[in-house]
C-alpha cells in the first residue's frame, strides 16, 4: 500500500496524466458533439471506438515511465532490496497506471449523462462498453509494463508498447490470408475483434477471458523480467 500510495503521488502530480486527460477530454468531446449533432442517435459506440484508440496511443505515454525511470534514477536497486516481492512492485505500479484509466473512463461517463438528458440512449451497450474499455485498459497497461521492465530507456519502452498494440490491433488482417486453423488463431489475437462485441453491446466470456489472459500474461513476465534484473 506504501509503494501504491507512492505511484499514485508520482502519477497525479506529473504534467504527464494532466496532459494526457486534457487531450483525451478534448478530442473525446469533439468526438461526440459531432457524431451526436450529425447522427441524432443515442448511441456511444463511436464514442468507445475512438476511446479504444486513443488508448492505444496514450497508455505508452503512460507506462513507459513505470519501471525505466526506476533504472534511471538508480531507484530500482534500493526497491528490490526493500521486504517486498517483484510482484508487490508490480502489483503497485499496475494499479496505479490503471488508476488513471478509470478517472478517463469516469470523466468520459459525461456523455452518457448527457445522452440521458438529451434523450433514452439504451443503457446496456454503454455498460458493455465500459467494461470492454476497462479490460482493455488493464491489458494494455499490463503489456505497457511489461516492456518498461525489459528495457531501461522510457523512449524505447514506449514505442515498443506502440508496436505491439499496433500489432494486436492489425493482425486480423494478416489472420484472413492464412489457412486452416491458423486464421482462427491469428485473428483471435486482434484486439479489435475482442472489443468490438462489447462496444455493441455483447457480453462474451470469451472476450472477457482473452483480455484477463493478456493482463495476467503481462504481468507475469513483468515480474520475471524485474527479477532477472
Amino acid at each position: 500500500m506504501a509503494l501504491l500510495k507512492k505511484e499514485e503521488m508520482a502519477l497525479f502530480t506529473s504534467p504527464i496524466a494532466y496532459v494526457v486527460m486534457a487531450a483525451f477530454v478534448v478530442i473525446m468531446g469533439y468526438t461526440f458533439t459531432l457524431t451526436l449533432f450529425l447522427t441524432h442517435v443515442p448511441t456511444l459506440v463511436h464514442l468507445f471506438l475512438q476511446i479504444y484508440v486513443l488508448f492505444l496511443l496514450t497508455v505508452p505515454i503512460i507506462t513507459m515511465r513505470l519501471v525505466a525511470e526506476e533504472r534511471r534514477l538508480r531507484t530500482l536497486e534500493i526497491l528490490l532490496t526493500s521486504p517486498l516481492t517483484e510482484a508487490s512492485v508490480i502489483l503497485a505500479k499496475f494499479l496505479a497506471s490503471l488508476s488513471l484509466i478509470v478517472v478517463m473512463l469516469l470523466l468520459s461517463y459525461t456523455y452518457a449523462l448527457t445522452l440521458a438528458v438529451l434523450g433514452a440512449p439504451d443503457w446496456g451497450p454503454i455498460y458493455s462498453g465500459y467494461v470492454g474499455l476497462f479490460l482493455l485498459g488493464a491489458a494494455l497497461v499490463a503489456i505497457g509494463l511489461m516492456t518498461s521492465s525489459m528495457v531501461s530507456n522510457q523512449i524505447i519502452a514506449a514505442l515498443l508498447s506502440l508496436s505491439v498494440f499496433l500489432l494486436l490491433w492489425i493482425i486480423d488482417h494478416l489472420g484472413w490470408l492464412l489457412p486452416d486453423p491458423f486464421n482462427a488463431f491469428v485473428v483471435n489475437l486482434s484486439l479489435l475483434v475482442h472489443f468490438r462485441p462489447f462496444a455493441t453491446g455483447s457480453l462474451f466470456f470469451s472476450d472477457a477471458g482473452y483480455f484477463l489472459s493478456v493482463t495476467l500474461l503481462g504481468l507475469f513476465i513483468s515480474v520475471r523480467a524485474l527479477a532477472r534484473r
